[in-house]
């Protein structure tokens, strides 16, 4: 199975360390610039996401959203969700932990994408 999205192994103990602190956690990558260019991850029941959003899949239990917009740019991509040393964004929960979350992202082989066009979202 292809996935849309998946996590490094910083990543996935963050967002481990961030569901201790704050409980069911979830991701939304929007289009724009600013914070709104990285992943931001919110307290699951603290974001509503509307009919211009897709759920691009999940990282463990988390799921990732994306807006359809910023969908349509990367959909021939596997999004690649690591954490390195930084401040995350201001609206993001991993802000105040040295550590800020990153979109690193792969172009799917051919193959991959014959799987893609196979399923939906």
């Amino acid at each position: 199975m292809v996935h849309r999205v998946v996590a490094t192994e910083d990543a996935l103990q963050l967002i481990e360390n961030l569901k201790e602190m704050h409980g069911p956690l979830m991701f939304h990558q929007s289009g724009g610039c600013c914070d709104g260019s990285s992943p931001m991850c919110y307290p699951r029941d603290e974001f509503r996401t509307g009919e211009s959003d897709l759920l691009l899949g999940k990282i463990g239990d988390t799921p990732f959203y994306i807006s359809k917009d910023q969908y349509e740019y990367w959909k021939h991509t596997q999004l690649i969700i690591d954490a390195v040393k930084g401040r995350g964004g201001m609206f993001s929960l991993e802000g105040p932990e040295g550590k800020r979350f990153l979109t690193r992202s792969r172009v799917f082989t051919e193959i991959e994408k014959e799987k893609m066009n196979q399923t939906l979202i």
